[in-house]
């Protein structure tokens, strides 16, 4: 690789000096994280290291701008990303506060029509305490609750058999809380952004380490 195209490229410790300026609390785990949900997708070097270019960076500032600001989930962030498409061009900036993408909101017959439920379903999972509305709507959680349960009922796994995975996500969320509550009781600047922003990255930590549980637990069963 010649000086110029090096040139054009970023580790992944420079990205953080870059993005810190803004973004204090990111971390390599955090980006990492990112990268492992599918919203960037740095390239690597023959050796592995990931090479991060400017776009790449806008692409990181742009997810952190969104979650920070508007607290909007990834998949929502994921979807406006790939819509407004590779160079994002389509993109809204998010500037002084104003929200770059709008928040999901839909109606009953819409999300049913969105995640291929059934009425019954959805009355199901509502009674268990799954998925819930804010006022009249529901917003982009419920909608992924909503998809995810349709397609494990395939699967023979229906809202009822879904009620221990709602008990360890609130365990989960208390994990959470009790890391975070020092900080929300501190009175100086900031101190309630940087608890969100540690509030987001426990919770990437912890679905990563509960999907290499399950996969262990799986290895087991299956003999592997």
């Amino acid at each position: 690789m010649g000086a110029q195209a090096a040139r054009a490229f970023m580790s992944i410790g420079e990205v953080l000096e870059v993005l810190r300026a803004d973004f204090p609390d990111v971390t390599v785990s955090k980006i990492r994280f990112l990268e492992g949900e599918g919203l960037i997708e740095p390239q690597r070097s023959p050796s592995g290291y990931r090479k991060f270019t400017h776009a790449d960076v806008e692409r990181l500032r742009y997810i952190l701008t969104a979650q920070r600001d508007r607290y909007l989930p990834l998949r929502v962030i994921k979807d406006h990303l790939d819509t407004a498409g590779p160079d994002g061009a389509n993109r809204p900036r998010a500037v002084g506060g104003e929200a770059p993408v709008a928040e999901v909101r839909l109606s009953r017959a819409e999300l049913l029509a969105a995640a291929g439920l059934e009425e019954e379903t959805l009355a199901e999972l509502e009674d268990f305490g799954l998925l819930t509305r804010v006022a009249r709507w529901y917003d982009a959680e419920a909608l992924t609750v909503a998809r995810a349960s349709g397609a494990l009922a395939r699967f023979g796994l229906h809202p009822r058999h879904l009620r221990v995975l709602k008990a360890a996500a609130e365990r989960e969320a208390g994990l959470v809380e009790q890391a975070v509550a020092p900080l929300l009781r501190r009175r100086a600047p900031g101190a309630a952004g940087r608890a969100e922003e540690t509030a987001r990255e426990l919770s990437g930590l912890l679905q990563d380490l509960h999907t290499a549980l399950v996969r262990t637990g799986l290895r087991g069963i299956l003999g592997r």
